[in-house]
């Protein structure tokens, strides 16, 4: 148990980079840290950490020492969970990443999901920036697009499509656009890719003979909540995902257009990495999500419940 507790120091500061913080995660002092971590290199017959007055960090050799200390102590939790799960209450943090417009998705789901399981604690991080899930210590993340890493596990949340909108007044103004040539002639709002300043295309079934369509971008910007409120202010088109747009067009601020052409599809996905047992925690909260989602498709049509264990990326 004294290694055990030696490890658990040396993972603890290897993960803050301080020994005052991993003591105050063990409910420690730094000092009981300090001379854990020593007596450690000293039966190892190592220097695992470069010390500093400002900070600490890994040596070559502790970098190796980690990983496989870090896989140990990880592999005694799962041990522990497997054990107590049939009987256990779900309780304990989730660290969860959604993207930045997550909170439209799931603000509902969320709440009900704190109300049905007090003791889990979630701390959601909001952001459309690519993360790494295991290396970043997230329990799960809830992300859309291509899904390729064999680390991860995945399941179909929900789809969603993209349309053209407008708000009625623009289109009172400037007329409505029958043909994707038509929007040569309008103001296209734009979406900046956040991580490469890319502009979205706008995915669109193409005409026979029709020249390649090269959008005016009258505004661009990277955030979708600026650009639905862009659109809804009559300052031209933008293409949007049908969850972002519902509320608008249910209540008339927006219609679309070119339905007919629009035929981008996606869906979200959750997240979390394989080479775990899954804790009670997480299961309930995957579960829920699945069980509380609606049963329609991108379209309004009825959705089929896919289920996708596979080995996924988070982007």
């Amino acid at each position: 148990m004294d290694s055990l507790s030696g490890l658990a120091a040396f993972v603890q500061a290897a993960e803050t980079s301080s020994f005052v913080a991993a003591g105050r995660q063990l409910g420690v002092s730094a000092s009981a840290i300090g001379k854990s971590i020593a007596r450690l290199e000293a039966k190892l017959g190592v220097r695992l950490f470069h010390r500093s007055t400002r900070q600490i960090r890994l040596t070559d050799e502790g970098t190796l020492f980690f990983e496989r200390c870090r896989g140990i102590l990880d592999d005694i939790e799962d041990a522990q969970n497997e054990l107590l799960k049939s009987t256990e209450t779900p309780r304990g943090r989730l660290k969860i990443s959604l993207p930045a417009i997550g909170y439209r998705l799931l603000s509902k789901q969320l709440s009900a999901f704190m109300q049905a399981y007090p003791e889990v604690e979630l701390d959601l991080d909001f952001s459309d920036r690519m993360v790494d899930v295991i290396e970043e210590g997230f329990d799960a993340v809830i992300r859309s697009g291509s899904l390729a890493d064999s680390r991860l596990m995945a399941r179909t949340l929900w789809p969603y499509s993209f349309m053209i909108c407008a708000a009625p007044g623009y289109l009172h103004r400037r007329g409505q656009p029958q043909r994707p040539q038509d929007l040569l002639q309008h103001a296209c709002l734009r979406y900046k890719f956040l991580s490469s300043s890319k502009l979205q295309d706008w995915v669109l079934r193409s005409e026979h003979d029709a020249p390649e369509l090269r959008l005016p971008a009258t505004l661009t910007c990277n955030n979708i909540e600026a650009l639905l409120a862009a659109a809804i202010n009559g300052l031209g088109l933008a293409y949007l995902p049908s969850f972002v747009a519902q509320e608008a067009l249910a209540d008339g601020r927006l219609r679309t257009v070119l339905d007919d052409y629009a035929i981008s599809h996606g869906s979200f996905s959750v997240l979390w990495p394989s080479s775990r047992h899954m804790l009670p925690r997480l299961r309930v909260f995957v579960d829920f999500l699945l069980a509380s989602l609606p049963a329609v498709s991108a379209d309004g049509g009825p959705r089929k419940r896919a289920r996708s264990d596979r080995g996924s990326r988070a982007q």
